[in-house]
């Protein structure tokens, strides 16, 4: 096994269905040392994981802070309790009187400073456990609006209920919370039905790998790759 995949920054697409944990825990075993991730992202989201290992974990809460880029689908006319599909969509209010016009006016934004609510179906911490660990046993738990910056929100497309955006936003910055307070200005409801993180700072997800490629990398049976950002650096 390269020695530096011991000491290193790896950018891996994480597939919808994994936890951030899962790919950690997935690497650590391969590796055998010790693998922290630098951002969460929601099981239902796929896209950019940054992880670092051995003393690189050191850098994990600078990658952090960096801005983050995602491009995702959200729906019209229906709300859900985790403001994903984690939970079922119910109706919640007519959207057919929308244009495009309309939803560029909500959505296109640039260096917009707001305020959140993380929403209980997330990883946050309250009082010891994971929110989205109360919510799922039926608690609700207090919660303080945050602080985060909008840099970009762009609209790409529309296909009614339907509607695809692209935005570039701050750590700690909730995408299903935005998509949420979007529905509720429009007067019709909305939730984030998919996620894909395309960027992490100057990290892209073109250069990371898929899991099943790294596997096969550790275990010497695939050659290495270029270029290297999504093997060791």
């Amino acid at each position: 096994m390269r020695s530096d995949l011991h000491n290193a920054l790896l950018l891996f697409d994480k597939p919808v269905g994994w936890t951030s944990f899962d790919v950690v825990n997935k690497v650590r075993k391969l590796i055998k040392t010790k693998v922290g991730h630098a951002g969460t992202l929601d099981p239902l989201a796929s896209g950019l994981l940054l992880l670092c290992t051995g003393g690189r974990c050191k850098s994990i809460e600078e990658l952090k802070g960096l801005d983050k880029e995602y491009t995702g689908t959200l729906v019209l006319g229906s709300v859900t309790e985790s403001y994903d599909l984690e939970t079922p969509p119910m109706p919640s209010g007519p959207y057919d009187h929308l244009t495009e016009s309309d939803l560029k006016q909500v959505i296109n934004r640039t260096e917009e400073l707001l305020w959140q609510l993380p929403p209980m179906y997330s990883a946050k911490y309250h009082k010891g456990k994971r929110l989205y660990q109360l919510a799922r046993a039926g608690k609700e738990a207090e919660r303080l609006p945050q602080q985060v910056m909008l840099h970009r929100a762009e609209l790409l497309e529309v296909r009614l209920p339907e509607v695809r955006f692209r935005l570039v936003c701050s750590k700690g910055f909730y995408v299903r919370s935005w998509v949420h307070d979007l529905g509720q200005q429009l007067g019709c409801g909305a939730y984030l039905k998919a996620l894909q993180r395309t960027r992490v700072g100057p990290y892209l997800l073109n250069d990371a790998w898929q899991i099943t490629d790294f596997v096969n990398f550790v275990r010497g049976t695939a050659h290495d790759r270029t270029p290297s950002a999504g093997t060791a650096c």
